[in-house]
Protein backbone atom coordinates (compact mmCIF):
# COMPACT_ATOMS: atom_id res chain seq x y z
CA UNK A 1 0.00 0.00 0.00
CA UNK A 2 1.15 3.27 -0.67
CA UNK A 3 2.23 5.78 1.87
CA UNK A 4 -0.13 8.85 2.08
CA UNK A 5 2.77 11.52 3.13
CA UNK A 6 3.78 13.22 0.02
CA UNK A 7 7.19 14.91 0.28
CA UNK A 8 8.14 17.92 -1.79
CA UNK A 9 10.68 17.49 -3.97
CA UNK A 10 13.12 20.37 -3.69
CA UNK A 11 14.09 22.46 -6.84
CA UNK A 12 17.83 22.39 -7.56
CA UNK A 13 19.19 26.10 -8.10
CA UNK A 14 23.12 26.72 -10.76
CA UNK A 15 24.94 29.22 -9.98
CA UNK A 16 28.44 29.53 -11.74
CA UNK A 17 32.06 28.67 -9.93
CA UNK A 18 33.10 32.06 -9.33
CA UNK A 19 30.47 33.07 -7.43
CA UNK A 20 30.16 30.55 -5.47
CA UNK A 21 34.19 29.93 -4.36
CA UNK A 22 34.28 33.69 -3.19
CA UNK A 23 30.77 32.87 -1.20
CA UNK A 24 32.41 29.57 0.25
CA UNK A 25 35.96 31.51 1.48
CA UNK A 26 33.50 34.21 3.75
CA UNK A 27 31.72 30.90 5.19
CA UNK A 28 34.67 28.14 5.77
CA UNK A 29 33.43 27.84 8.81
CA UNK A 30 29.68 26.73 7.95
CA UNK A 31 31.42 23.59 5.85
CA UNK A 32 30.28 20.07 7.29
CA UNK A 33 31.84 18.09 4.36
CA UNK A 34 33.55 18.33 1.11
CA UNK A 35 34.97 15.69 -1.19
CA UNK A 36 34.76 13.86 -4.29
CA UNK A 37 33.37 10.82 -5.54
CA UNK A 38 36.46 9.13 -4.43
CA UNK A 39 36.49 10.77 -1.14
CA UNK A 40 35.79 12.71 1.55
CA UNK A 41 36.51 15.62 4.24
CA UNK A 42 34.46 15.72 7.41
CA UNK A 43 34.04 18.56 9.97
CA UNK A 44 35.02 18.08 12.96
CA UNK A 45 35.43 20.90 16.25
CA UNK A 46 38.93 20.34 16.78
CA UNK A 47 39.22 21.43 12.80
CA UNK A 48 39.66 24.79 10.88
CA UNK A 49 39.03 25.38 6.50
CA UNK A 50 41.12 27.04 4.64
CA UNK A 51 40.72 27.81 0.78
CA UNK A 52 43.27 29.56 -1.44
CA UNK A 53 43.46 30.42 -4.82
CA UNK A 54 46.91 28.56 -5.75
CA UNK A 55 47.04 29.83 -9.17
CA UNK A 56 44.89 30.70 -12.19
CA UNK A 57 44.26 26.84 -13.04
CA UNK A 58 43.90 25.65 -9.13
CA UNK A 59 41.62 26.09 -6.22
CA UNK A 60 43.13 24.58 -2.72
CA UNK A 61 40.88 23.49 -0.15
CA UNK A 62 42.00 22.30 3.36
CA UNK A 63 41.05 21.28 6.68
CA UNK A 64 43.50 21.30 9.21
CA UNK A 65 43.69 20.17 13.39
CA UNK A 66 46.00 23.05 14.41
CA UNK A 67 48.80 23.03 12.25
CA UNK A 68 48.26 19.76 11.27
CA UNK A 69 46.83 18.99 7.69
CA UNK A 70 44.20 16.80 7.46
CA UNK A 71 43.25 16.44 4.28
CA UNK A 72 43.27 18.29 0.87
CA UNK A 73 41.30 18.66 -2.30
CA UNK A 74 42.48 20.37 -5.19
CA UNK A 75 39.71 21.61 -7.92
CA UNK A 76 40.11 22.89 -10.96
CA UNK A 77 37.72 25.44 -11.97
CA UNK A 78 37.89 25.68 -15.51
CA UNK A 79 36.19 21.82 -15.66
CA UNK A 80 33.61 23.07 -13.64
CA UNK A 81 30.26 24.11 -15.85
CA UNK A 82 27.96 25.28 -12.61
CA UNK A 83 27.32 24.40 -8.84
CA UNK A 84 23.89 23.00 -8.41
CA UNK A 85 22.17 23.31 -4.73
CA UNK A 86 19.40 22.14 -2.94
CA UNK A 87 18.86 21.32 0.75
CA UNK A 88 20.28 18.17 1.50
CA UNK A 89 18.04 15.11 3.10
CA UNK A 90 19.30 15.97 6.65
CA UNK A 91 17.35 18.96 8.19
CA UNK A 92 19.44 22.09 8.51
CA UNK A 93 22.13 21.26 5.98
CA UNK A 94 22.55 22.24 1.90
CA UNK A 95 24.40 20.36 -0.39
CA UNK A 96 26.63 22.05 -3.27
CA UNK A 97 27.74 19.68 -6.09
CA UNK A 98 30.17 21.32 -8.45
CA UNK A 99 28.96 19.56 -12.32
CA UNK A 100 31.21 18.90 -14.73
CA UNK A 101 28.98 18.41 -18.33
CA UNK A 102 30.98 16.58 -21.39
CA UNK A 103 29.33 15.84 -24.58
CA UNK A 104 27.44 12.60 -23.47
CA UNK A 105 27.54 12.89 -19.62
CA UNK A 106 27.24 15.46 -16.51
CA UNK A 107 28.67 14.10 -13.06
CA UNK A 108 29.08 15.81 -9.90
CA UNK A 109 33.59 16.39 -9.52
CA UNK A 110 33.14 18.05 -6.14
CA UNK A 111 30.53 18.52 -3.70
CA UNK A 112 30.34 20.83 -0.36
CA UNK A 113 27.77 20.32 2.55
CA UNK A 114 27.28 23.62 4.33
CA UNK A 115 25.21 24.50 7.23
CA UNK A 116 23.22 27.30 5.78
CA UNK A 117 22.04 28.05 2.01
CA UNK A 118 23.78 30.81 -0.50
CA UNK A 119 23.02 33.92 0.35
CA UNK A 120 23.19 36.01 -3.10
CA UNK A 121 23.54 39.46 -1.36
CA UNK A 122 27.12 41.06 -1.37
CA UNK A 123 29.89 38.34 -0.71
CA UNK A 124 31.39 38.95 2.51
CA UNK A 125 35.48 39.08 2.71
CA UNK A 126 35.65 38.30 6.60
CA UNK A 127 34.75 34.99 7.84
CA UNK A 128 31.28 33.94 9.62
CA UNK A 129 31.34 31.52 12.31
CA UNK A 130 28.37 29.64 13.02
Amino acid sequence: MASSSKRLTSVATTIQFDPFWRWLGGHVNCILRAGTPEAVLFDHEDFHWTIADEDEQTRVIQVARGKELVGELVVFPAEISYVQMEPSESEGEWLFECVVEGENAREVAYHFVMAHEYETGAHKTEKWTH
